[in-house]
């Protein structure tokens, strides 16, 4: 066998993820609040890096040193299909310390993403309703801080006369099988009880760590380690790993999310109208405005080695890539939300039943990105219109087909033209979803008997027989 070596040209393009270009992808990902945070903190950190005055300069020359200076594009390449781009990035200050940027992405309040989880089980209406009760009794921490008996009492008085203490109960053993692990605890042995259960049956020294908890959980506390160690039969080393793994668990499982008051909401963007129409900009009280830092920047000088000077050039640098970021972060909320309103004009007129069909590749096609982008952009980004405060995300709808393949129809907009049908039925004569799907195809909506029940069941109305009875 003769062995040869050869050499080979391959010729290919390749995408580098750097730092900066990793931070402006990342910019996309962030809430306002987050990102307000963010750079707070690189404000701190960065000397060359200041808040624009309202009626300050709006620009600021910098020193022009081609030695130094790396090229930055006019336009950042934002637009990517990776998922993961920011567990390595370093916090926008330069400093080695990152934020969480998987907490922060989340960036949904502990409310918002319990109600997601409920919208995605399967609840009845009565429960559904239980449910939300629940959800509305936590407290920042995911701890329900009322009395059951209080919340069956506030359901009763809602109209629930005949709800039982026991379907309460079985809602809230449903709901503390929810995300994070934990919520729905009514003190911390519970809290604790709840992660333990939700490990793997074969998890080192778990049954002595749930006695710990469930009986002996005031001895941890006053560090009565010898208690513990008689009552639970565990040597020095078991006894150890035992309380490890009880302190690795979260007493607070709720505060790893936002907080759940709307009025915390910034929109980003806002749309406005006039004579000549319906106008998109960016809200100019969403985020500070950053400039070079002049007198800094102008202590730089092109051959001075010094560690001072290196150390001037290296943060301006920062600071010239975190703006230019930040600007095309905006340019591409604007793009994209642009594109959102000029397709969902009848809603901005008409309401909910004049919602479009609209899916993520529809943007993304129409903006030339790709569809993950157009996800981030859209996700804890939110726009300000005459109707109210939306998420970006809110415009998109799936597409359901018209009667005899006529126009087609949203399901944000079949939800509204049922929400409203039932809201003008008789009072004495609720509309079955057998007589709803007849006035649907009248309307020039088809579609089937238990899409109309799930389409009604997600927003929390009970059947038509339910109804009569509640009346």
């Amino acid at each position: 066998m003769v062995m040869k070596a050869s050499l080979q040209l391959r010729i290919g393009t390749q995408l580098t993820m750097t730092p900066q270009l990793q931070q402006a992808i990342a910019l996309l990902q962030l809430s306002t609040l987050d990102l307000r945070q963010e750079i707070q903190q690189a404000l701190d950190a960065n000397p060359m890096l200041e808040q624009e005055d309202e009626f300050g300069e709006q620009a600021v020359s910098e020193p022009q040193e081609a030695e130094w200076s790396d090229s930055i594009p006019n336009e950042l390449s934002v637009d990517s299909d990776w998922s993961d781009t920011y567990q390595d990035m370093g916090s926008l200050g330069g400093s080695s310390e990152g934020p969480d940027f998987e907490r922060q992405a989340a960036g949904q309040s502990l409310h918002g993403h319990l109600l997601w989880q409920l919208a995605m089980t399967d609840f009845s209406p009565r429960d559904y309703a239980i449910a939300e009760s629940l959800i509305d009794a936590l407290d920042a921490n995911g701890y329900l801080t009322q009395p059951l008996n209080d919340i069956r009492e506030g359901l009763k008085a809602q109209g629930h006369d005949s709800l039982s203490q026991r379907e309460v109960e079985n809602t809230l053993l449903r709901l503390q099988q929810f995300e994070p692990t934990g919520v729905f605890a009514r003190d911390l042995r519970e809290c604790l009880m709840l992660q333990l259960a939700a490990l793997p049956e074969d998890t080192p020294l778990l049954m002595p760590a749930k006695r710990l908890v469930r009986q002996f959980l005031e001895a941890l506390g006053k560090d009565d380690l010898r208690l513990l160690k008689r009552r639970l039969s565990l040597d020095d080393e078991q006894l150890d790993d035992v309380i490890r793994l009880i302190r690795s668990l979260d007493p607070r499982p709720g505060s790893a999310y936002g907080v759940t008051d709307d009025s915390y909401i910034t929109p980003d963007l806002v749309v406005r109208h006039d004579n000549e129409g319906w106008h998109l900009e960016l809200n100019p009280e969403a985020l500070p405005r950053l400039r070079i830092q002049p007198d800094y920047a102008s202590l730089i000088k092109r051959a001075d080695k010094s560690q001072d000077n290196q150390f001037l050039k290296e943060h301006l640098q920062e600071a010239r890539w975190l703006i230019k970021s930040l600007s095309s972060r905006n340019d591409t909320l604007l793009r994209v939300g642009r594109e959102i309103i000029a397709r969902q004009i009848g809603f901005l007129e008409h309401g909910e039943e004049a919602m479009k069909p609209l899916i993520l590749a529809d943007i993304a096609e129409a903006v030339e990105m790709h569809e993950s982008t157009i996800s981030r952009v859209t996700t804890q980004k939110f726009i300000h219109t005459p109707r109210g405060v939306f998420e970006l995300k809110y415009f998109f709808s799936s597409q359901v087909s018209g009667h005899d393949g006529g126009d087609s129809h949203s399901s944000t907009a079949i939800r509204a033209r049922i929400k409203k049908l039932i809201q003008e039925e008789p009072s004495g004569k609720p509309l079955s979803d057998s007589r709803l799907v007849t006035l649907l195809e009248e309307g020039g909506i088809s579609v089937a008997r238990r899409t109309v029940a799930k389409y009604r069941e997600s927003m929390g109305i009970p059947s038509s027989s339910e109804r009569r009875r509640l009346r």
